[in-house]
């Protein structure tokens, strides 16, 4: 059974940095592309960042690109997303997702999803 654990939300102040994680098990992590998406009550969800299986290729959001970075630990089957110099609209749950394969792709179905951990952003 696939089973991804997000943790490390919380509330920061603007401009702040938060680091968060998400435990995988119950599949073979390192053969699967991954991806951080983010939900907010007015503007559902929101797909932010992804990266390939080695960790080779990633790609973010516009709204995030130069401020979060995506990365993971096969050895320790764990996806992380640093997050710095964040903005009152980064308030969302942030949840880590499991493709189907390899393939890196802008998408915010996701049929394996943790769930969640709410980041807050306010001074």
């Amino acid at each position: 059974e696939v089973q991804l654990v997000e943790s490390g939300g919380g509330w920061v102040q603007p401009g702040g940095s938060l680091r968060l994680s998400c435990a995988a098990s119950g599949f073979t992590f390192s053969s699967y592309a991954m991806s951080w998406v983010r939900q907010t009550p007015g503007k559902g969800l929101e797909w932010v960042s992804a990266i390939s299986p080695s960790g080779g290729y990633t790609d973010s959001a516009d709204s995030v690109k130069g401020r979060f970075t995506i990365s993971r630990d096969n050895a320790n089957n764990f996806l992380y997303l640093q997050m710095n110099s964040l903005k009152p609209e980064d308030t969302a749950v942030y949840f880590c997702g499991k493709y189907t394969g390899r393939d890196v792709y802008r998408t915010t179905s996701f049929r394996s999803r943790g769930q969640g951990t709410q980041v807050t952003v306010s001074s």
